[in-house]
């Protein structure tokens, strides 16, 4: 029996806005991100400023409104002074984090100068490991302050005139993981969190600031370490972080498949725990969510063991993605437009080399990994009201997450354009599945585009010798008739259906 899936897709049905930084990335000095990465001033693409003009073309092709820098566990144990001024005079450190060395040649001004070039927005994370408040505000000051004191004076003298206004901040990077340096209990780092937020709100007013959350939903102290941090931080934040990543170590793939619902609830569990401490303080401010690392990170764990400490720029998390990851990352994307209304900020993590959706040789090309595909889809037609579809699906069992549907969906509806996007997940790794849809609401509206993303081989993927193995193509197998759309979705498959006016 064929399997099934409806939905009816209505106005109503809107859970909020989409904002543009839900698509964003992250850059760390981990690996070959920045080195080898975005800046290779060797590299024959490279523009008067080192960075790799192939890569920015890629950038600005994903569509990535904001980008987090420079950590990620780098961050903890980073002196931001030691990437600004002279490039001879910069000092080289033994960075703990990831043992390796780190040059200082890429740095602060670096990457605001990289962020204008690719249309992206800086989200600075500071270093709340072995640096506190004072440095807070003084990287506030070098960033955002006009002229008149040291540190904006300091900035000027290095080159760059006009302040570069960096509106978003990340207070420190997983600080409940003892592998953290500089690792806090909740309570310290609350009241650490809250001291710098003051500071550097004092500097800038303007400034939004994200708190640490817990470093991922399996951390023992999850989510208390929310409630405790939100105590000390809610008047002051705008933002607490989320972090996770999912692999397929056992090679079970429909149990991969399914993890976006843990995500899922990842999520709900958090948006709780905000409410919560909103309630107990009664207070009409509302913190919102800054998914800021999210991905598919399995493939190069064992590889990276492997790699001598106190090396420049190795080719550490160095994840080759496959058709499967791409699913996955497609049912990730849907969660968090599923949760737009308070999911504000996202941020794939990470953009060139280190888990990416983007690859390169050094002195060579650059490609698209599978995950690419989906990202770029989501983040190009992804706009406007994110729509609950209402879905009724099929579903298989699970071990760990019970009944799991077949089906993953969400809709955008972007009213100023007169489209509709349709983005769902087959996650039936046999079987087509038949989607009808309700769409009276939307009469006059037709299937303009459909694109879908699949392949007999889930452990297919691209590379610098076969960069397009794993491509979407264009198809129409989606019609309506009487106010109801009928597609029919192939086997293990990302789908995006456009509908226009």
């Amino acid at each position: 029996m064929t399997k099934k899936a409806t939905f009816t897709l209505h106005k109503e049905l809107s859970i909020g806005e989409v904002d543009p930084r839900l698509y964003g990335s992250f850059l760390e000095h981990l690996g070959r991100a920045i080195y080898g990465g975005i800046y290779e001033p060797d590299h024959p693409t490279a523009d008067e400023h080192g960075f790799r003009r192939d890569v920015i073309d890629l950038v600005q092709e994903l569509g990535v409104p904001i980008t987090r820098y420079p950590g990620g566990n780098f961050v903890s144990g980073y002196r931001w002074e030691d990437g600004v001024g002279e490039k001879n005079q910069r000092p080289r450190r033994l960075e703990l984090a990831w043992r390796t060395i780190e040059t200082n040649q890429f740095g602060l001004n670096e990457f605001v100068t990289w962020c204008r070039k690719v249309d992206t927005e800086p989200l600075m994370a500071i270093n709340l490991g072995t640096a506190g408040v004072d440095e807070a505000r003084q990287i506030v000051e070098y960033c955002n302050h006009s002229a008149g004191t040291f540190w904006s004076d300091l900035r000027r003298l290095h080159g760059w005139e006009k302040p570069h206004g960096i509106k978003y901040w990340c207070l420190g990077n997983e600080m409940d993981g003892p592998w953290q340096i500089g690792h806090k209990t909740a309570e310290e780092y609350g009241r650490l969190a809250c001291e710098a937020a003051k500071a550097m709100k004092w500097v800038d007013p303007r400034v939004e600031l994200v708190a640490c959350g817990s470093s991922g939903r399996g951390m023992p102290t999850f989510p208390a370490w929310e409630a405790t941090v939100l105590e000390h931080t809610y008047d002051h934040v705008d933002f607490i972080s989320l972090h996770t990543y999912y692999g397929n170590q056992n090679g079970d793939t429909r149990n991969f498949l399914a993890k976006s619902l843990d995500m899922d609830d990842f999520i709900r569990s958090v948006i709780a725990t905000c409410d919560y401490i909103k309630a107990k303080k009664r207070s009409k401010k509302v913190v919102q969510l800054s998914f800021d690392e999210w991905n598919v990170w399995f493939h190069s764990n064992e590889a990276d063991r492997q790699i001598p400490a106190w090396s420049i720029a190795p080719p550490q998390g160095e994840d080759h993605y496959t058709m499967e990851d791409a699913l996955v990352v497609g049912c990730m994307l849907i969660t968090l437009l599923k949760h737009a209304d308070r999911v504000k900020i996202a941020c794939l993590a990470q953009l060139v080399n280190v888990i990416a959706p983007i690859m390169t040789i050094q002195g060579g090309a650059a490609w698209r990994q599978t995950i690419f595909y989906p990202f770029a889809q989501a983040s190009r037609f992804g706009r406007g009201q994110a729509l609950d579809l209402a879905m009724k699906s099929a579903f298989y069992e699970d071990r760990e997450f019970g009944e799991v549907p077949v089906a993953e969906a969400v809709a955008t509806w972007d009213e100023e354009a007169g489209a509709v996007s349709i983005f769902v997940v087959n996650r039936d790794i046999e079987e087509d599945l038949v989607l009808e849809g309700d769409i009276q609401n939307f009469a006059g509206y037709r299937v303009t585009d459909q694109f879908a993303y699949s392949n007999p081989d889930l452990k297919a993927s691209n590379s610098a010798s076969h960069p397009d193995r794993v491509l979407p193509r264009t198809i129409m197998t989606a019609s309506v008739e009487s106010g109801k759309l009928v597609v029919i979705l192939p086997p293990a498959s990302w789908n995006v259906i456009r509908l226009s006016r």
